[in-house]
């Protein structure tokens, strides 16, 4: 695989930025990678394991002559990011970012992007519960999906160019547009994490079940809600308050569709409970069969090496 991009400055330095880092330098895609974060003590770590070529202390200086920007921060950061940057961007630079909203995203990045830069929103479905810059590993994306969101009137040869960047790290990729993203995402990944903080949360506030039964006895189906629920709390406050009206929509129908199953178990309706899990089963097995599964009950916990 031949170099994609000369410099790339990735903005951020947790999970997803680092594995970008490491899937870049292993597949050959990016001649210099730069890398900030707003933390001096992410900023320090980052040097120490040598995560990215050259680490800077501003945004500024990490995207001085970059042919490629990362954003990779809190979607609530991303506007604030994009101004500090903008009178700095390499004329003919993509701007890009991983965010796991997209209407939000565009809105307060867009306004910031001076003419002659190409912005090409991106989001990579892939993550584990870790964060920071040691949380890492280049096979985050192999065979996982990444969405790119261009604007009306982009730049094609610009969009092919980030699409051959994440096919290069691994990504199956697809193109979508901004609304129906975050609505797919609401359905796929913002419910599902909102649905999991709160089964913690009554695991909580039950206090006839003790803390170390909890623990102890933590069948599968608590044990990975107890997974999503450790994803990094400043990027889910953001992306819930950003994809506000996907969320409660299907937020919305999740409630109709516990009241039907309460009103099924009150009854003793086995019918309904065996035909509603049917369906759903087959869910599951779609996503078996389309490769979005792993094997590994301990995936991500630890850096893979190939």
């Amino acid at each position: 695989m031949s170099v994609l991009y000369e410099r790339v400055a990735l903005i951020g330095l947790g999970l997803i930025a680092g594995s970008m880092s490491l899937a870049m330098r292993r597949a050959g895609l990016a001649g210099e990678i730069v890398g900030t974060a707003r933390s001096a003590e992410t900023r320090a770590v980052a040097r120490e394991i040598g995560l990215v070529d050259r680490v800077t202390e501003t945004i500024p200086e990490a995207v001085e002559g970059a042919d490629l920007v990362v954003l990779a921060v809190p979607v609530g950061a991303m506007g604030e990011v994009a101004a500090a940057m903008s009178a700095h961007l390499k004329p003919g630079a993509t701007v890009t970012d991983v965010g796991s909203v997209k209407r939000a995203v565009i809105e307060a990045v867009a306004p910031h992007i001076p003419e002659g830069v190409h912005f090409v929103p991106a989001h990579p479905i892939a993550g584990t519960e870790h964060s920071g810059p040691r949380s890492g590993f280049a096979e985050l994306f192999r065979n996982r999906w990444c969405l790119i969101v261009p604007l009306e009137g982009t730049d094609p040869a610009a969009v092919a160019r980030l699409r051959a960047l994440w096919e290069g790290m691994g990504s199956r990729v697809d193109e979508m547009d901004a609304a129906h993203h975050d609505l797919v995402l609401a359905v796929t990944s913002h419910a599902p994490h909102l649905i999991a903080y709160t089964m913690v949360g009554v695991a909580d506030d039950l206090r006839r079940v003790t803390d170390s039964e909890v623990i102890k006895y933590s069948a599968a189906g608590f044990r990975d809600f107890t997974r999503i629920a450790a994803s990094d709390p400043t990027m889910w406050r953001d992306v819930f308050l950003t994809n506000k009206d996907a969320t409660l929509e299907i937020l919305g129908r999740f409630t109709e569709e516990l009241f039907a199953l309460q009103r099924a178990i009150r009854l003793g309706d086995g019918q309904h409970l065996f035909d509603y899990f049917t369906r759903t089963r087959e869910i599951r097995r779609g996503i078996i069969e389309a490769g979005q599964d792993t094997a590994a009950p301990d995936f991500g916990r630890g850096a893979v090496t190939s």
